[in-house]
């Protein structure tokens, strides 16, 4: 199984990252895609994939919460790093308009610009979008159907949603994670609407823990639970999720 977003360079691991590694590969996840989040966050995540080069993998991205006045000086520093390191995506990127939306359009500009960095180092994008479906949409709209790849991660939408993408910009992945396990999510009709073929799992960690674990700190060797439940929807195996996953997750971030 791959974690296809975890954040395991923050500082709730720092005093057990090593085990946090060891749990995962003891539990069948043996590959982790860590996206960066902002300026401060770069140099724990270079450490962290140095530390652990044939588990962890690194994109490169400014996440939209990060985004103020001066976003045009933090992408500045960013680009040159794609020259520099090996990134299997751009992301963590997108738009949130859950905690503030002061800068809206600061966000739309800077997810913009980042996708033109996807399309000019032919990467996928990581997409963070939080009550923020069409302004989502509406960016991404700038650029010609299917000219964008990537993945929708912690995908919590509608079907129709998931229709809506695939018939305006293109058929992306979808990350699936451990609110998949919560009780009252309900979220049967948008796994069977996305289909095993364009389903990625995830554990954002250290948040969004699965049921039995919820409330706690999240870590990538929950991912079976995700799988188990996804498994559980669909009607198929848990080996069968995984391998159909751990295909998806290959195949779009190249790993």
């Amino acid at each position: 199984m791959i974690d296809s977003h975890t954040h395991i360079y923050m500082e709730e691991f720092d005093t057990d990252r090593n085990d946090v590694i060891t749990r995962a590969v003891a539990a069948g996840v043996c590959h982790m895609i860590l996206p960066n989040v902002d300026m401060e966050s770069i140099e724990p995540l270079h450490r962290t994939i140095e530390q652990y080069p044939h588990r962890c993998h690194a994109a490169m991205g400014l996440h939209p919460t990060s985004v103020a006045a001066d976003f045009g000086n933090h992408l500045s520093a960013i680009r040159p790093l794609f020259d520099t390191h090996h990134y299997c995506a751009v992301g963590e990127i997108g738009i949130d308009l859950y905690w503030d939306k002061t800068f809206r359009n600061e966000q739309c500009e800077a997810f913009a610009t980042q996708i033109e960095w996807s399309q000019e180092l032919d990467l996928p994008i990581i997409i963070h979008s939080r009550e923020a479906f069409d302004t989502t949409l509406s960016v991404l709209q700038q650029f010609p159907k299917d000219s964008v790849k990537g993945v929708f991660h912690s995908f919590t939408g509608t079907a129709q949603e998931v229709e809506t993408i695939r018939n305006r910009v293109g058929d992306f992945y979808f990350g699936i994670n451990g609110i998949v396990t919560f009780k009252n999510a309900h979220l049967e009709k948008l796994v069977e609407a996305i289909g095993i073929d364009r389903l990625l799992l995830e554990t954002d960690a250290p948040y969004l823990a699965p049921t039995p674990h919820r409330g706690k700190r999240n870590e990538p060797a929950y991912v079976p639970y995700m799988a188990a439940r996804v498994a559980q929807i669909l009607g198929m195996s848990i080996e069968e999720v995984d391998a159909a996953t751990t295909h998806n997750t290959r195949t779009l971030f190249s790993i």
